[in-house]
């Protein structure tokens, strides 16, 4: 009986009670790589009861997590072509069509939490004209996720400056990201969230890169040991949903949905500080240490960091230099 009110549970949690997605007039599917306890995944569960509750039950959502149905990478080829009506995903992911999105990973840009405020707002500088970009490849941003800043984690020793990245292998999720590491002479590996566990388990790489988070929702502290908080790029996520399908819903469920999408928005990044905090606290109770780098170290981390910024106005044209001036007057 325990099992089947557990599975019943699970089953509702998700949305993929039968009786709920029969009844709707319409079902969102999302997917996400992360595990429904992570907190985007949480964020999600917000996003569903608001639109489920609001709605009436016209409108039913399922979330697949743990990236069931699509990796990171793969999730905006699927919401693009409609495969799946909304997706989670980093978003670094749009590098390649809107090579202007990795601004969040410059080295150090956005370094205390009232400039990511400022950046990611709807409609500002920095994120207005990224949003629009992404809608040319077939999905629409519904809200951003935010995920924190970038930390760095090993095994052992801290990696206080660049020195201790020279010769390793460092696991990236971005492109940006990588250019970075290679800036400090270590040798990038892009390797998807779902995977980085498996990655340092087996040895594939000495140095991880990823937040602090994720540490906590998937665990980490099982194969790495140390953190060092460098928060050298600021992580975001954003949660998109096919154009086509949007633009063919009534306004009264467009409506709905964009009143569900800023209250997650609105909660996930008033939360965010104390999710990292909460992060530190489980990841130092399961025995790992926490290095913060002196100001000394930092200077060095971005000092080496220069030519990334350059190969960004590089790789971007007219609309990276735009968001980049934007940036740096926040």
């Amino acid at each position: 009986m325990k099992t089947l009110n557990w599975a019943l549970g699970a089953a509702i949690a998700l949305g993929l009670s039968a009786g709920s997605t029969l009844a709707a007039d319409t079902t969102l599917r999302i997917s996400l790589q992360l595990p429904l306890t992570s907190h985007l995944g949480q964020n999600l569960l917000l996003f569903k009861e608001e639109v489920e509750k609001n709605s009436n039950g016209d409108i039913a959502v399922e979330i697949y997590d743990s990236a069931q149905l699509y990796k990171d990478k793969e999730v905006p080829a699927a919401v693009g072509s409609g495969a799946i009506e909304m997706g989670v995903a980093s978003l670094t992911r749009y590098v390649g069509d809107v090579p202007a999105v990795d601004i969040f990973y410059q080295p150090f840009l956005f370094d205390t939490e009232e400039k990511v405020r400022a950046a990611v707002a709807p409609g500002s500088a920095v994120r207005g004209p990224l949003d629009e970009a992404i809608q040319d490849t077939g999905s629409t941003v519904l809200w951003w996720q935010a995920y924190g800043g970038a930390i760095m984690l090993s095994k052992e020793a801290p990696i206080k400056t660049p020195e201790d990245m020279k010769g390793k292998k460092v696991r990236v999720f971005g492109k940006t990201l990588g250019d970075f590491v290679k800036a400090a002479g270590g040798a990038p590996t892009l390797i998807s969230g779902s995977e980085q566990y498996l990655a340092y388990q087996r040895g594939t790489v000495d140095i991880g890169m990823t937040g602090v988070s994720g540490v906590k929702s998937r665990k980490l502290w099982d194969v790495m040991d140390t953190i060092t908080v460098t928060n050298n790029a600021d992580i975001e996520f954003i949660v998109v949903v096919n154009t086509d399908f949007w633009n063919g819903l009534s306004e009264e469920h467009k409506a709905i949905v964009q009143a569900a999408a800023l209250t997650a928005e609105n909660d996930v990044r008033d939360r965010m500080s104390q999710i990292e905090a909460d992060a530190y606290k489980a990841a130092e109770e399961n025995g790992m240490t926490v290095y913060r780098p002196t100001a000394e170290e930092i200077t060095a981390w971005k000092t080496v960091s220069e030519p990334v910024y350059e190969a960004y106005i590089e790789k971007t044209g007219d609309l990276g230099q735009k968001i980049m001036d934007a940036a740096k007057k926040l």
